[in-house]
């Protein structure tokens, strides 16, 4: 387990399954206990016990089930409230309180907004507290979540929200997949010296076992070829060689094509 100390809570982080990352946000002077994304419940059940605190909350991102296989069990365990999308609410399993961008969770000492981001499913959101983003599946390391429910102009569009963000926003998603989606980076975006330093850098950080996340708003910016439209220099050369139209969200549709058959 990884640990990150923001102002008012540190954020746990532990591997699961393949490639997920499960979060527990420890609210300082609290006994609050949230789970992000847990998809499955014996490893949080036993973090929890060896921390000597009970889980009190569970926010969910979206309701695919690596990300909420856990929810039933931990509830059953903990009695703890399970948050989710209200616009998702029939597909969050055990679901207490709906929230939505207008109707976000109240959780003692913290100051939780929730972005509503479609694309990877229709009803995915993220969750801002204050310099961290629980971000699920729509953004990664150098990467993003494929489109199974939405549509590119939507995914797009929650995108570029997230990169409205403050540049240090800590960035906690939910897979680790960065090295690959490094590589595929490199073959759209080849002279890009920040891009190449940080194929180095996470190379060397997985040889050590380490995680590559979190990263930060002001990194995915710099390297992520799915936020890289939004550098004019950077969108202008892609769509002349691609030959796609001069438009950072046909730009992003067309690299998101190219990385689903990459």
């Amino acid at each position: 387990m990884w640990s990150y100390r923001h102002q008012n809570f540190t954020v746990h982080q532990f591997p699961a399954l393949k490639d997920n990352y499960i979060y527990l946000i420890d609210v300082h002077n609290s006994e609050t206990l949230i789970a992000v994304d847990p998809a499955e419940a014996v490893n949080l059940s036993h973090y929890c016990n060896e921390m000597g605190v009970k889980l009190t909350h569970i926010i969910n991102t979206h309701h695919h089930w690596d990300h909420t296989d856990g929810n039933k069990a931990l509830k059953q365990q903990f009695n703890c409230l399970i948050i989710g999308a209200a616009n998702d609410a029939h597909r969050i399993p055990a679901l207490d309180i709906p929230v939505s961008e207008h109707a976000p969770p109240e959780i003692s000492g913290l100051n939780i907004k929730v972005l509503e981001l479609p694309g990877h499913t229709s009803g995915h959101i993220a969750y801002l507290i204050d310099d961290a983003l629980f971000c699920g599946d729509v953004l990664f390391g150098g990467g993003c979540g494929r489109i199974f429910e939405g549509t590119p102009a939507q995914m797009w569009n929650s995108l570029n929200q997230l990169a409205q963000l403050a540049g240090p926003t800590k960035v906690y998603c939910a897979h680790e997949y960065t090295l690959p989606n490094l590589h595929f980076a490199r073959t759209v975006d080849p002279e890009n010296e920040t891009l190449i330093e940080r194929i180095h850098h996470d190379t060397q950080t997985r040889v050590e076992q380490q995680p590559t996340i979190p990263s930060t708003i002001a990194l995915e910016l710099a390297t992520n070829p799915f936020l890289r439209p939004l550098n004019r220099t950077f969108c202008s050369r892609y769509a002349k060689h691609a030959g796609c139209a001069l438009d950072a969200s046909h730009v992003f549709t067309d690299i998101r094509k190219r990385k689903d058959s990459f």
